[in-house]
């Protein structure tokens, strides 16, 4: 914390403090070293890590001393960097940001030009896009470097939907990162400004940096280099979002002065179950050697659990939290089931209702992903940037306007020849040749119509008030929706974006600019999509393994130990070509046993449906990995003996009573 002769890199163990050390350091700079707050930068990786800081330092730093303190997600901190220097990276300043969904539309569109893409490549095409721009490779250099018919045609593609891109005015979800990188690298004046505005720079999850991440904050930190970056290699799982690892390894030749500081006590988890994670995680490569150690105790041994099946997997998983629940006087929430892909989740649920267990899935539907929510966001980025052909499309004919799809391609060949948007090729008369009279008239109306919405002298708030009751969207919920409860579900979601609105309107920082909460909104849509839930309801949580990292719970069953499902088997399959492959699944389930606290469950089934067919599975190797000292095997290498087999009756009868109550 007090560390500020130079960079700094502190290898946080699981469980050991990450996040105090930086707000604490950011405490100990404003209130020690006289740092101006607004000097002081500190990025994550969520929202949830974001909120949860800043919450920190304002329990640490009291009144107007942390005020303008800048504590962010990476991408919000590009998004910033973009708002001021816009006009550098040749945006307006009404710029858009394309979500996963709109980025996918555009490369359909655009590889339909060539073939006729279906679902899975057009997801290929734009992951490749994406490792291309977090590796702030040009399209100009990955056709030059493309070497495959594959590549090349993606390289293609890419060259289009960044051009496509610039001409909306809007940049995705890749460019907010990318964009500053470049600006940065390239104009020397903009780099003096930003070093000279952001004074110190802290880093949390440092591993999880990706290549155009690592960049950015070299060219922010310059010569001066007052960092401080937090982080394990052991708990690096995003490879498949473009994580590296070895970045950690980078600092070290970048910053021969790096100090190195390892905190390797944790505070959350017993001592077995942290020398069974020491176990495991030694069979990987390290960058550096640390081993986690705990005061909290030996503990219990870790129990492996053989079951016939998936659907005695979840028979006895469900019973077991039953009896541990009225052994050992928990709540439900302080049991967790984790699982390596979302499709294990169905069985669990069927068994833990069937016991009238409660429960919650971590990363279950979002309210951006609600029609009637997805509907008034669209119509929010087409006021605020009439270039947004992605948002023209979804509310050009919601609620229904008599523009069908033959009129939407025509006036979209139109656009593609003359450079322009749709909202403007609307109102030339060039495109009057190629469209019906009653679809342009009806497109005209919708444009007229919008032009007068924005030219409103009112607040964001009764603009968004006059669309719904202009273009009637709530007798459109009524009218798309089977009954009456699905009627106000939805005009409920509807009422609580408004009240988004109003907050964001007058909270802390207001918005006063539709501009500024469309951009706010968007980039929540994709933040807020990787969070986890921020509430601890009494119920059982289910989630993923990547899910599960950052939280912990005092009661963990590790579900799904077979080979092909973790180690999973396309991360299998790649090992003969990519060493990192097994390495990444096994951190995963190290990141599985460091969430427990106090008892940790494997389970394992001998038998599997897959594709229909029962199949034979084999344990996975990572249970052979374990200390077997460590361990209690029940099921197929050991039965349940009869005191406990009673316990478990007694803790059935309780729940019963439970219910009757």
């Amino acid at each position: 914390m007090t560390y500020i002769d130079g960079p700094v890199l502190v290898l946080a163990g699981a469980g050991s403090g990450k996040t105090r050390v930086i707000t604490s350091k950011i405490a100990y700079l404003i209130e020690a070293c006289g740092y101006d707050p607004r000097s002081i930068a500190a990025v994550t990786f969520t929202n949830k890590a974001s909120r949860e800081m800043k919450e920190r330092v304002g329990q640490l730093v009291t009144g107007r001393d942390a005020r303008g303190l800048i504590v962010s997600t990476f991408h919000n901190l590009g998004l910033r960097i973009l708002r001021l220097e816009h006009k550098s990276v040749g945006l307006k300043s009404n710029f858009s940001i394309f979500d996963a969904r709109d980025a996918a539309a555009l490369v359909q569109e655009l590889m339909h030009r060539e073939v006729t893409p279906d679902k899975d490549l057009v997801q290929r095409v734009q992951w490749q896009i994406s490792a291309w721009k977090n590796a702030l490779v040009t399209p100009a250099t990955a056709l030059a470097e493309a070497n495959d018919a594959f590549k090349t045609m993606a390289a293609v593609v890419y060259e289009e939907y960044d051009r496509h891109l610039r001409a909306f005015n809007a940049v995705d979800f890749d460019d907010l990162i990318g964009l500053p990188s470049r600006l940065l690298s390239e104009d020397a004046e903009a780099r003096e400004r930003w070093q000279k505005r952001i004074r110190y720079l802290l880093v949390d999850e440092y591993q999880d940096t990706n290549g155009s991440q690592y960049e950015l904050i070299k060219l922010l930190v310059g010569r001066r280099a007052a960092l401080t970056v937090v982080g394990d290699d052991d708990q690096s799982i995003y490879a498949w979002r473009g994580a590296q690892p070895e970045n950690l390894h980078l600092l070290q030749s970048d910053y021969p002065q790096l100090k190195v500081i390892k905190l390797e006590q944790n505070y959350r988890s017993t001592a077995r179950i942290l020398r069974v994670a020491n176990r495991l995680i030694s069979n990987n490569p390290h960058l550096f050697d640390k081993r986690l150690w705990s005061d909290l105790g030996l503990g219990d041994e870790l129990r492996v659990v053989e079951c016939r099946d998936e659907l005695h997997e979840a028979e006895q998983v469900a019973a077991d939290i039953t009896h541990q629940r009225f052994s050992r006087r928990a709540d439900y929430h302080d049991f967790a089931i984790l699982y390596r892909g979302n499709h294990q989740s169905k069985l669990f649920e069927q068994a833990l209702r069937s016991q009238n267990i409660p429960y919650v899935i971590t990363g279950g539907q979002s309210f951006f992903d609600y029609v009637e929510v997805k509907d008034l966001i669209a119509y929010l980025r087409l006021l605020a940037n009439p270039a947004d052909d992605a948002a023209f499309i979804r509310c050009v004919n919601t609620p229904r306007r008599g523009v069908g799809a033959a009129s939407l391609e025509k006036l979209g060949t139109y656009a593609n020849q003359r450079g322009i948007g749709l909202l403007a090729a609307a109102d030339e008369l060039g495109v009057e040749e190629s469209l019906g009279q009653r679809a342009l008239a009806s497109i005209r109306g919708f444009t007229q119509w919008l032009d007068n919405l924005r030219e409103m002298d009112a607040t964001p708030l009764k603009v968004v008030y006059q669309l719904i009751e202009d273009c009637g969207y709530e007798a459109w919920i009524e009218e798309t929706s089977t009954d009456a409860k699905q009627t106000e579900r939805r005009w409920s979601n509807v009422m609580d974006l408004l009240n988004w609105i109003q907050q964001l309107q007058e909270g802390e920082e207001p918005k006063d600019r539709l501009e500024d909460i469309v951009a706010h909104m968007s980039l929540m849509d994709i933040l807020d999509r990787q969070d986890s839930n921020d509430e601890r309801p009494d119920r059982v949580h289910l989630m993923t393994l990547h899910a599960a990292k950052g939280l912990e719970f005092p009661y963990v069953y590790l579900v799904g130990m077979e080979e092909n499902l973790l180690p999973h088997r396309a991360s299998i399959e790649a090992s003969d070509t990519d060493a990192n492959a097994i390495e990444e699944e096994r951190r995963l389930a190290y990141v599985g046993i460091t969430r427990a606290q106090r008892t940790l469950t494997f389970t394992h089934a001998r038998r599997r449906k897959r594709a229909g067919e029962l199949v034979v599975c084999e344990p996975s190797r990572f249970l052979a990995e374990l200390p077997e000292d460590d361990l209690r095997w029940e099921g197929g290498k050991r039965e349940i003996d009869p005191e406990e087999r009673q316990e478990r009756g007694k803790a059935h009868l309780a729940n019963l009573r439970d219910l009757l109550k």
